[in-house]
């Protein structure tokens, strides 16, 4: 039973890092109307950025500010992209989805060629690898805290945006109809601009817990995570936000159940069987679309 809560534990740790980086995809794909397949590369470019600074400086403010600041230039260099993409009459959604993918491949031939020889970078134990608590199986580290708990207040702050706050009022505006938000006079170029801010703010602050709770960062690592991202979110229901939270933090406990239990790599096609089955019976996903 203790085996089972620690991997229990763990899930939650994991899933709240998938619930992040869902919520940063669809916040990108309600506003800014992109399947943006390169968010999760941007957040493990902004891990290296992270690790440079630790290396350089040993300075744990100036490495987690690094990961922020890189996150907010990549997504916020990315939007005349995708403006351009989406300016264009009768362009279909998925015509980003193929550019960001571009820029996916990109990112990951930049890590896997220029930075460290190629090698995955690790990061020192002062950095989130010192265990906080242990109980039999259970043991609690420092990572797996700050991910849970920042995963926690992250996706609280988020939605009281989101619910609670004119431009939180505005973005939802602007997911139900970009047609009917320009007419009322909503700055739907401006909030979508802004999109891109929140979601690189979001994606630094990801790069900092993520690599807190794995320790290291490799150049597919971005790409493995993109594939389970969109898994997630095609099985929650495109652009659902609460759906996405949901189906985040099961396939995070799943994974981390199957790492113990079951031999192999099975936890790597848990999101797929998911997703293929979902799709199967239910092809708007189990919450619901919010985006056709």
């Amino acid at each position: 039973m203790e085996i089972v809560l620690a991997q229990i534990v763990n899930g939650f740790s994991l899933g709240s890092i998938y619930v992040l980086l869902v919520t940063g995809f669809n916040l990108m794909l309600l506003v800014a109307r992109i399947i943006q397949f390169a968010y999760p590369q941007f957040v493990v470019l902004s891990m290296y950025a992270s690790w440079a600074v630790l290396e350089s400086t040993n300075n744990i403010f100036l490495a987690a500010l690094a990961a922020i600041i890189s996150s907010i230039i990549l997504n916020l260099l990315s939007e005349p992209i995708f403006r351009r993409i989406n300016n264009r009459e009768n362009v279909d959604i998925n015509a980003s989805f193929v550019a960001s993918m571009g820029l996916s491949m990109i990112i990951v031939e930049i890590m896997s060629h220029s930075i460290n020889n190629g090698f995955p970078v690790s990061f020192p134990d002062y950095w989130g690898g010192k265990n906080l608590f242990s109980f039999g199986y259970i043991n609690l580290g420092r990572g797996e805290f700050y991910a849970l708990t920042g995963g926690i207040i992250l996706v609280a702050i988020f939605f009281y945006l989101l619910y609670h706050t004119h431009y939180g009022r505005v973005f939802r505006a602007i997911a139900e109809s970009r047609k009917t938000a320009k007419q009322v006079g909503l700055a739907v170029l401006k909030s979508s601009i802004l999109s891109y801010l929140v979601a690189g703010i979001l994606g630094g602050i990801i790069a900092i817990l993520f690599s807190m709770l794995l320790g290291s960062a490799s150049p597919w690592l971005g790409e493995s995570v993109a594939l389970k991202v969109l898994a997630v979110s095609i099985t929650a229901g495109l652009g659902n936000l609460k759906g996405g939270l949901y189906v985040g933090l099961s396939l995070g406990i799943l994974e981390s159940l199957a790492v113990g239990f079951l031999a192999g790599s099975w936890a790597n096609v848990i999101a797929f069987v998911l997703m293929l089955i979902v799709v199967l019976t239910k092809p708007e996903g189990l919450f619901g679309a919010a985006i056709e």
